[in-house]
């Protein structure tokens, strides 16, 4: 159903007409384990096979074989193989997705947005602020609605974004309310134009956990000041079993179990992801009938290490500020050695169902079955996939497990991913698979598809060039 000009390539770039004849402009890709390089690879794309031409650890991918949808005949490319004296079957295609989106990880304490902020990309909503999760703020983008629920523009700058993200480029995303943050797969976020570093060591709670025992002896009171729990040492439990003794401190904040404290602050791009830039203003007077005194010493800090202070109370009980001892500096710099590089994780999320199942078998719901049941393994370029339980085949890859460019769109809008579907022949067979259509191997790398291709070697991704 493609028009497309003599010496032009379609809406879709993934075909051409040359000469009067539509031609894949990507060729089937066989990814081939560079054992020298110890690169990284699939499990099972590390046995020795023994098809001819092909190295004995290839492994056809559904990158670049094409689609036969609607799938009223067989996938592009059925291909028999012998692994370890077994019989084996994987059947390739590049599904196309109306029914997908990512879900996207940014490591950093700043605030981004409030949970279900709409998320934007080119001034089209493109998604949404989810739950964080611990160090981490969450989006969740993309899906039908976005791509062909709304207007023809929205629909567009969606399935541009979901394509740059899922094959590992940089997109700039703004969340109403919130920051303009850059995100690419692998890569540390760049947060209102500043490039992330770390992300937390934990909450300010967990922060007194791990490292009560480093300031016992050496300063009077700690507080980790952090955006969701706010940790006081004199009052923690931590800091009880060590005997740290009582300092008449005031937080205000909601109190939780003693030493934890929330919404001390609304969130922000401050000190522990609040809006705070002088952590004073969390402290109310201090008590002198519960341990308050000319003297006491005071270290604040957050949970990234990133922010410090040290004060000593003056006569009046007032913090005044004072140079950080050194004794003190080591045990903030292990807050921060324990703080992990912040990295975006783009997780592409996608329900392989309608007729591509009908590719693979006449009978769609015993590929459903077979998937569910752990006898057909499902990967995504050769990437091996979460599969989530319940009706349906829906599962989710991280993108930097596959080569780059191997997600792809059509203008429907909705994007294109190749998929393998792995089980025993017999298995296949069972399922009412299309025997007839299935090939050996050594064969594909000569016949090519059902539109002319031509087969090529690339290393795993992460192997030495």
């Amino acid at each position: 159903m493609c028009y497309i000009a003599p010496g032009q390539t379609g809406a879709c770039d993934r075909y051409g007409n040359v000469g009067g004849r539509i031609l894949r402009t990507d060729p089937v890709t066989l990814l081939s384990r560079s054992v020298a390089a110890g690169g990284a690879v699939v499990p099972f794309a590390g046995s020795e096979w023994q098809d001819g031409m092909l190295p004995g650890d290839a492994f056809v991918t559904g990158i670049g074989s094409g689609t036969t949808y609607p799938d009223y005949k067989p996938a592009p490319f059925i291909v028999s193989s012998r692994i370890d004296g077994a019989d084996m079957v994987t059947v390739v295609t590049e599904a196309i997705f109306s029914y997908c989106g990512v879900k996207v990880k940014i490591d950093t304490d700043r605030h981004l947005g409030t949970e279900g902020a709409v998320v934007r990309a080119g001034g089209e909503a493109v998604g949404h602020v989810t739950t964080a999760e611990y160090g981490s703020q969450m989006l969740s983008l993309g899906g039908v609605s976005h791509l062909t629920g709304h207007s023809k523009a929205e629909g567009r700058a969606t399935c541009a974004a979901l394509l740059a993200l899922c094959n590992r480029e940089p997109v700039e995303l703004t969340i109403e309310g919130g920051s303009s943050v850059v995100v690419q797969a692998g890569c540390a976020p760049i947060v209102d134009g500043v490039p992330e570093r770390r992300m937390r060591v934990g909450c300010g709670s967990a922060t007194i956990g791990m490292f009560a025992d480093q300031w016992l002896g050496l300063v009077d009171e700690v507080v980790v000041v952090d955006d969701h729990i706010t940790g006081v040492v004199s009052e923690h439990q931590a800091g009880k079993v060590i005997g740290w003794p009582e300092t008449g401190i005031k937080i205000l904040g909601q109190r939780s179990t003693p030493g934890r404290y929330f919404r001390v602050s609304e969130p922000g791009l401050g000190w522990g992801g609040t809006r705070l830039t002088d952590p004073l203003a969390i402290l109310g007077p201090w008590n002198a009938k519960k341990g308050a005194r000319p003297g006491l010493r005071l270290l604040m800090v957050s949970t990234t290490g990133e922010d410090c202070a040290y004060y000593v109370l003056d006569e009046a009980l007032q913090p005044v500020p004072q140079p950080m001892p050194e004794a003190l500096r080591p045990s903030v710099a292990l807050i921060d050695e324990n703080c992990e590089p912040s990295l975006c994780t783009v997780l592409f999320v996608g329900g392989a169902g309608g007729s591509l199942r009908a590719g693979v078998t006449r009978n769609p719901v015993r590929l459903t079955r077979s998937v569910q049941a752990g006898e057909t393994r499902l990967t995504v370029g050769g990437a091996g996939v979460f599969l989530w339980p319940g009706g349906g085949i829906t599962f989710m890859v991280d993108v930097t497990r596959l080569p780059r460019g191997a997600f792809g769109y059509v203008p429907t809008p909705a994007l294109v991913a190749p998929l393998e579907f792995t089980l025993p022949r017999a298995a296949y067979l069972a399922l009412g698979g299309h025997g007839g259509a299935i090939r050996p191997l050594a064969g594909i790398g000569v016949e090519g598809g059902e539109y002319v291709t031509a087969a090529r070697l690339e290393p795993w991704p992460g192997a030495a060039e």
